[in-house]
């Protein structure tokens, strides 16, 4: 819903949930206050007070889950992260381990009449993963293929969202 509400504005929030073996375990989530364009959305300083300061008065009130990660929409351009969107990825990766990275495309979900949604884990910083060749679950635009290429080898795409 909130990505949609974004129409072609990417829009950001935060998951709240816990994490089970192998698997995240997402309750709710939560919009943040972010500066955003049609291919950018840039969580300022207001946004990360805003996740601290949620994650206070959830434990003042007994909430015992947390943020356990982060989504954002890609509008009309599909479920992949850019390269600003590992270096998002690896850094709260660093400070808040596990953490998961959702991107959803509402416009393409509501063309198609399927959720278009994709999760992300990163590499750690100097990983080589093996060649796997292309992935099934990755459609990547042509206009996009480039910044994509880049950065195809510094995340794994979780294969299964729902159960």
């Amino acid at each position: 819903m909130h990505a949609a509400s974004g129409g072609k504005i990417e829009v950001m929030g935060i998951l709240q949930g816990k994490v089970e073996p192998e698997t995240f375990v997402i309750f709710d989530a939560f919009a943040l206050p972010v500066e955003a364009t049609e291919v950018r959305v840039n969580a300022m300083a207001e946004a990360y007070e805003y996740m601290v300061e949620y994650k206070l008065m959830a434990e003042e009130v007994g909430i015992p889950e947390n943020a356990v990660g982060w989504y954002h929409s890609h509008p009309d351009y599909g479920c992949w992260l850019s390269g600003i969107d590992v270096n998002t990825q690896l850094q709260n990766q660093t400070f808040q381990e596990p953490w998961l990275a959702i991107v959803v495309d509402p416009i393409r979900t509501i063309r198609t009449g399927k959720v278009q949604i994709g999760a992300f884990r990163t590499y750690p910083k100097g990983y080589k993963p093996p060649d796997e060749g292309p992935s099934e679950y990755q459609t990547i635009p042509l206009d996009k293929i480039e910044d994509f290429g880049v950065h195809a080898k510094a995340y794994v795409v979780t294969k299964q969202l729902f159960k």
